[in-house]
Order: structure tokens, then C-alpha cells, then sequence
């Protein structure tokens, strides 16, 4: 049984605590199926929340089967199931590879067969087998939610939560899902609570909470709503409740709440004898006949989350999946690797041109001698500059490839990320996944960069050195970008931030103008690109060096600061990222 007990939810609005959900309390039997309905911004969905644990109450206490949820920690992830009013599913996927995503991150299954079986069982309870191979979308606004359904019942919850899953429906397809959850209730003592704002179809449910300004106004068998409110039809009951406050509904219904929940008990026990309810063996309203003996209970094992390992393992597949199957993507990645390297080539010709050496022989001619030094400093500015911008270039193309790569990549999927971690996904399985993902870019792109441009213009000095200075830049602003996205409310505020650090790294890094030397003490150690820069100068050594020492009037930084300064940039954008993936932000 889930039991409310004065439960409030405050919140502070210009200095003074406001009751979003205003001493709460109420009943919910195992095997019920009961709505929450109001008006629209009465505080139903904050009151669901409320119940789920993700708001959590200011004061009161919540009891599931006997447990103080206030003081002994919220529900495991296998005994609730919250399904949102938006989509918790990849387009990109079909219907059963969703539903098996779900299962594999939220139950571990001892084999495949066992995996296949519970898939099945789900996709047949929401009647989504004939669809089973049908990309998500494509399908209608019933069969998403139905979907969002079935990857809640993989687990098997005991208590199952859904915020306006039939808002935006035909009324078929309303009608539909509401029968569906009714159906769901009467199986192994489930309960389930549904936020919604109709009226319609009120003699599916066991009970009918009515939220106004946060307060409970009735919560009784859907024949007395009608009569309670004194009106003749129920879609009179909103305009009923406008007439009074929410405190006053409140403080009314207390007086009357007893006599209504006898005849919510009566109808209860007719509908378990009558085999309509059917609860488990183990539930402790289970009528028990005392001239019988005593029979000897079972308790199901419940299931159990997957490894940390696995978890990772299932979300580094889909996410490889996803990203083969979005042409849009893949053509844009492909297009960076074919068309970036290019671009740094048009540099190549003259960073190979050879630089003329001053004679060790005295000129006895000295108007020759001061001609060779001029046509020496010409050729060390000339190349130099070259060589300089081509590095540069590199640089800042693989930052905009870092930026690209990461800068949507949490924000994009905030909400199916927060749905999962409610369902038992583990942070630090999500963390990992997408640096394994990133990873593979990272190599792949600077990896790329460096040999193509190998191929044009022969590095002259340690190759090594600038293959891994271009994958740590690109590593680098890949993590950085990466917590810009775990932090930010939005995918489109997360890449405008993203594009703004890409841009600012050529000016600030001094490689083409001198910062004041104030400015750049406090700049330098947060720009990538002069670390990489500096460092692959660093690596080409001998005249090339001296070249581009000359051309520029910032002072280049040891080769191994240089990588330590890149290494604690990736260090702390990772860091951040993973704040950012543990911190709540369902609402963002």
C-alpha cells in the first residue's frame, strides 16, 4: 500500500515558502488504479513527482508496504516505474530494440532465452508485437506511449506512475491506453496512478483524486465525484472548484473523507472476491481462511540491476547504433575527415621551402654579408609564418571537431538520460559510454589529420610528438565541450556556448597576435589551442623552430608542459562532465 501522510512540497517565490503540494494524504491499496485529475497548473505532475521521489517533500512522510520512504531511502528502481509525458526513446531505434535496451539496462537476465521471454511477455501486454520491427518514428502518439509503457514494465514494478500519457490523444487512442492501464492494475497487486486533466472514461478507475491549488479536494469511487461536488455531470467539477480555495476544498474534504474511503474499502473487497483484483499470495490483504492452515508464503525474488559493465556495455552499443543510423551524422563526419585535412594542406608547399644558413666563412664584402642575413630573416619569416599557420590551423579545425562531437551529446538526450538514471542506469555507466564513444572520434579524426597532412608536408621533427599533442586538443576541448553539455538546460544553449570557445581559442592563444602580457598570464592556461600549438613547434625543432620563433612575439612552452597543460584541461572537463551527469536536472 502507498500512503501519504501530510506531505507537502515547498518551494521559496520572491522570499516566502509557497506549497506546491499542500499536506497530502491519502491511500493507494496494492492492485489500484487511481487518477489524479484537476485543472491545469493545480500541481498534479508535482504531486506524481512528489510520490516518485524525484521532488522531494519538504514535510510529511511516504510509506510503501510499511516503509517510512522519508527516512529509509526512496524505492528501488525495480519496484517503480515512471513513465513521462515525453518520449523516452531514440527514433533511431525500432520498437523492440527499445524495449530490449530497457530490459538490458534495468534487468540482469540470467541467459538470452530469459531476456527474449521477458521482451515478449511486455510487447504483448501493450500490444505492440505487430510493430515490433517498426522504427519509433514512425509511430503514432498511442503507439509511443504504449511503448514508453512497455519499457517501464520490464522490470516488473509494483508501482507504476504515468504524467499525462493520454494528453494529445484521439479519443481512441485515450480510450485505448486507459483500458490498457486498467488491465495492467488488476495483475499481480500493481498499482497505478495516472495525471490527467479528462474526465472521460471515470468508470475504469478504482478512485479519483481531484488536485486544486496543490490540495487535495476528494479522492474517492469515481460514482461519488459527481455527487460530492453537487453537480449533475463531471465535466462540471472544474468550474465547481474555482468557486472555493484549495485549502478550503481541502479542510472540507477532511470532513467527509472517512464515510468515502468505507465504500472505497467495500468496493475493494467485492472486486478481490470476485477475482477482478488479483493480488499476489504474498500481499497482506490477502483473505486468508482460518479453519484452513496456514499456507506457507513465497516471496519473489525481485530482479537485479545490471553491472556497472554491462549497463556500459548496452549504452556504448546503442549509442554506435544510433550514430550509423543517422545519415545526417555520419555524411557530417565523413565530410570533416575528407574535407579538414585539406584545408591544412594549402599550407604544406611552403612550410617545406628550405631556409638559407648564414655562411661560417666571413663575408669580406660587407654589403654581401648584411645582404644574406636580410634574405635569411626573409626566409625564416616567410616559412616560419607558414609553418606557424598551418599548425594553427590543424589546431583549431580539430577543436571545431572536438566542439562538434561533444557539444550536444548530453544536453541532446537530457531527458531519456534522467528517465534512465531514475530506472536504475548507474552515472558512471553513462560517463563511460560516451567517453568510449568520443574516444573512438578523437582517434579517428586526429589521427586522420596528422597522416594526411604527413603525406604533403614531411614533419620535420618528431611526429609522434605532434600526433599526440593534435589528439589531446582535440581530447581536450572534446571534454570540455562535453561539460559545457552536461551543465547547460538546453542542446541549442550547450552548442552556441560550444562555438563561442571554439572561436575565442585563435585570438587568445597569441599564435597570430601578442596578448598584453597582463591579459595573457590569465588566459594562456585555459586556451588549448596555444598548448598544442606551442607544443607541436616545440616537437619540429632545428631551423623550423627558429623559423616560427621569430615570426611570433608570444613565448612558447616547453613540449611537456604543454601536454600536462592539455592533460588537466581533458581531466577537468571530464570532472565537470560527470557533475553535471549526476546532478538532478529532470526539469531542464
Amino acid at each position: 500500500m502507498l500512503e501519504l501522510k501530510e506531505v507537502c512540497f515547498t518551494i521559496q517565490k520572491d522570499g516566502d515558502p509557497v506549497n506546491l503540494v499542500n499536506q497530502a494524504s491519502f491511500d493507494v491499496p496494492r492492485g489500484h488504479f487511481m487518477a489524479i485529475v484537476g485543472p491545469s497548473g493545480c500541481g498534479k505532475t508535482t504531486l506524481l513527482k512528489t510520490i516518485a521521489g524525484l521532488n522531494p517533500e519538504s514535510a510529511g512522510s511516504l510509506w510503501w508496504d510499511g516503509r517510512n520512504l522519508s527516512e529509509d531511502g526512496d524505492l528501488e528502481p525495480w519496484e517503480i516505474g515512471y513513465v513521462p509525458q515525453f518520449s523516452i526513446a531514440y527514433d533511431e531505434l525500432t520498437v523492440d530494440e527499445a524495449v530490449e535496451t530497457a530490459t538490458r539496462l534495468r534487468v540482469k537476465c540470467r541467459n538470452t532465452d530469459e531476456l527474449d521471454q521477458r521482451i515478449d511477455r511486455v510487447l504483448e501486454e501493450t500490444g505492440l508485437a505487430p510493430i515490433a520491427d517498426r522504427h519509433i518514428r514512425v509511430l503514432s502518439g498511442g503507439q509511443k506511449r504504449r511503448l514508453g509503457l512497455a519499457m517501464e514494465l520490464v522490470s516488473d514494478p509494483k508501482l507504476l506512475l504515468c504524467d499525462e500519457v493520454t494528453s494529445g490523444l484521439d479519443p481512441r487512442s485515450e480510450r485505448e491506453i486507459v483500458h490498457l492501464l486498467h488491465d495492467l492494475s488488476r495483475n499481480d497487486g500493481r498499482t497505478i496512478i495516472l495525471v490527467t486533466h479528462s474526465l472521460a472514461h471515470l468508470e475504469l478507475y478504482d478512485s479519483i483524486l481531484v488536485n486544486h491549488e496543490g490540495s487535495v479536494a476528494f479522492h474517492g469511487p469515481p460514482s461519488q465525484l459527481t455527487h460530492y461536488f453537487s453537480v449533475d455531470d463531471s465535466e462540471e467539477v472544474y468550474p465547481t472548484l474555482a468557486k472555493q480555495s484549495g485549502i478550503e476544498w481541502q479542510e472540507s474534504w477532511a470532513k467527509h473523507r472517512q464515510a468515502y474511503y468505507q465504500k472505497l474499502a467495500r468496493t475493494r473487497e467485492l472486486h478481490i472476491e470476485a477475482g477482478v483484483i488479483k493480488l499476489p499470495d504474498t500481499d497482506e490483504s490477502a483473505a486468508e481462511d482460518p479453519d484452513e492452515p496456514a499456507k506457507k508464503k513465497t516471496k519473489s525474488t525481485p530482479p537485479r540491476l545490471p553491472s556497472t559493465l554491462s549497463q556500459f556495455g548496452t549504452l556504448l552499443a546503442r549509442r554506435w547504433k544510433i550514430f550509423f543510423r543517422d545519415r545526417t551524422q555520419v555524411l557530417l563526419q565523413v565530410a570533416i575527415l575528407l574535407c579538414f585535412p585539406i584545408l591544412v594542406t594549402f599550407f604544406a608547399e611552403r612550410g617545406k621551402e628550405p631556409i638559407k644558413r648564414l655562411s661560417d666563412i666571413p663575408e669580406e664584402n660587407i654589403v654581401l654579408e648584411l645582404q644574406s642575413r636580410v634574405e635569411v630573416r626573409e626566409d625564416q619569416i616567410r616559412v616560419g609564418s607558414a609553418v606557424s599557420g598551418m599548425i594553427m590551423f590543424e589546431v583549431i579545425l580539430l577543436a571545431l571537431m572536438g566542439s562538434n562531437n561533444a557539444a550536444r551529446e548530453v544536453a541532446g538526450e537530457r531527458k531519456i538520460m534522467e528517465k534512465e538514471k531514475f530506472g536504475g542506469v548507474r552515472p558512471i555507466s553513462y560517463l563511460l559510454s560516451k567517453l568510449a564513444f568520443l574516444s573512438c572520434l578523437i582517434l579517428a579524426q586526429s589521427l586522420w589529420m596528422a597522416m594526411f597532412v604527413e603525406f604533403f608536408w614531411q614533419f620535420s621533427g618528431s611526429f609522434a610528438s605532434h600526433v599526440a599533442f593534435l589528439i589531446l586538443v582535440n581530447a581536450s576541448i572534446t571534454a570540455i565541450c562535453l561539460a559545457i553539455s552536461s551543465v547547460m538546460k538546453t542542446p541549442e544553449q550547450s552548442s552556441l556556448l560550444s562555438i563561442y570557445l571554439v572561436g575565442f581559442q585563435l585570438p587568445l592563444s597569441g599564435a597570430v597576435l601578442a596578448l598584453p602580457e597582463f591579459f595573457e598570464t590569465v588566459t594562456q592556461p585555459f586556451v588549448s589551442a596555444y598548448w598544442a600549438w606551442s607544443g607541436s613547434i616545440e616537437a619540429l625543432g632545428g631551423n623550423i623552430h627558429t623559423a616560427v620563433d621569430v615570426i611570433t612575439e608570444t613565448e612558447l612552452s616547453p613540449g611537456n608542459v604543454c601536454f600536462f597543460a592539455l592533460c588537466a584541461q581533458t581531466f577537468v572537463g571530464i570532472i565537470i562532465a560527470w557533475m553535471g551527469i549526476v546532478r538532478h536536472q529532470w526539469d531542464n
